[in-house]
């Protein structure tokens, strides 16, 4: 595997089905922000998490697209497309992207899927803009006041957590024989359905664009190191404030990186509908190990006039 000789070439890729995908940059929160869209009606914006970048959502774009919503998924900060800036990766910052870009795209509101960060920061936007989310959809994580107490009680499961810490040696260690540490990542994190080498492949390759090592772990850093700050700490407090949409908790049963039971408990921090739906047999990514599954109980969710049933 060769390096990426330009970010376009390794980010703006075709559905593999074929379907047509507009890929196009917005401006929010101060920076240029790289999305992936397909479809029309209302906007289901889409987050990805470590170490991936909107690609991940290549399954999800063309069903919800197929079911009349307008399908947006946009690589955070640092990551894919998107700008690399040398600060701003704070979750409080990285949420007022996620709405800078629901504005951004001329929308009132949207419904939020994140997947790992993707899903701390939609749980972070939740509260911290409710007015701009319509409906919450996350998967592979804990709401962050849980994912706080996961990481201080038992922290093995996330050791990679840990190990970001460290100055640059992470971001060398990611990079490492052509980004093999992620393919590594990806494989050990799944369920028995395996990704295919090829999706792997994809992933490696967006990892070793420039700086992007660096600006992947720089959330974790902060989610670490600022848990005994005052800005830590304030963030903390504003977790407090409960979320009051309709929420959709998706986890796979075998996900080695968060326990299912730390995930469980982020119900208590939502005053609205809250469905709970755990995919047997699937890890960190059920959205692709399973993704027929994981779209349609999306898809009947974000189109249940009911949430609460």
């Amino acid at each position: 595997m060769t390096a990426p000789d330009s970010t376009a070439s390794v980010v703006r890729l075709a559905l593999p089905g074929g379907q047509e995908l507009t890929h196009r940059d917005v401006a929010a929160n101060g920076a240029r922000f790289h999305i992936a869209e397909l479809g029309d009606g209302p906007l289901v914006l889409l987050l990805h998490g470590f170490p991936q970048f909107w690609w991940t959502w290549r399954h999800q774009l063309p069903a919800l697209a197929d079911a009349g919503f307008r399908a947006v998924a946009m690589d955070l900060r640092g990551v894919g497309g998107s700008d690399r800036t040398p600060r701003g990766y704070d979750p409080a910052n990285l949420a007022l992207d996620i709405t800078g870009v629901i504005r951004s795209l001329g929308e009132a509101d949207a419904a939020l899927v994140g997947h790992d960060l993707g899903g701390y920061l939609a749980w972070t936007a939740a509260a911290m803009r409710p007015k701009l989310v319509r409906r919450l959809a996350v998967s592979s994580m804990p709401h962050p006041r849980r994912w706080r107490a996961a990481m201080l009680a038992d922290g093995r499961r996330s050791s990679h957590v840990w190990s970001f810490q460290r100055p640059w040696l992470p971001e060398r260690r990611l990079t490492a024989d052509d980004a093999e540490l992620v393919g590594r990542m990806i494989r050990d994190w799944s369920g028995p359905r395996l990704p295919e080498d090829e999706t792997v492949e994809i992933y490696r390759r967006a990892m070793a664009i420039p700086s992007t090592a660096h600006c992947s772990i720089e959330p974790y850093r902060w989610m670490v190191r600022s848990m005994a700050r005052p800005d830590g700490l304030q963030f903390n407090r504003r977790m407090k404030k409960p979320v009051r949409v309709p929420t959709l908790h998706l986890h796979g049963s075998l996900d080695p990186v968060m326990r299912t039971r730390s995930a469980a408990g982020s119900g208590e921090y939502v005053e609205a509908p809250y469905r709970w739906r755990l995919f047997d047999g699937l890890g960190h990514w059920p959205h692709e190990e399973d993704p027929a599954a994981f779209s349609t109980e999306l898809i009947n969710w974000l189109k249940d006039p009911e949430p609460d049933r």
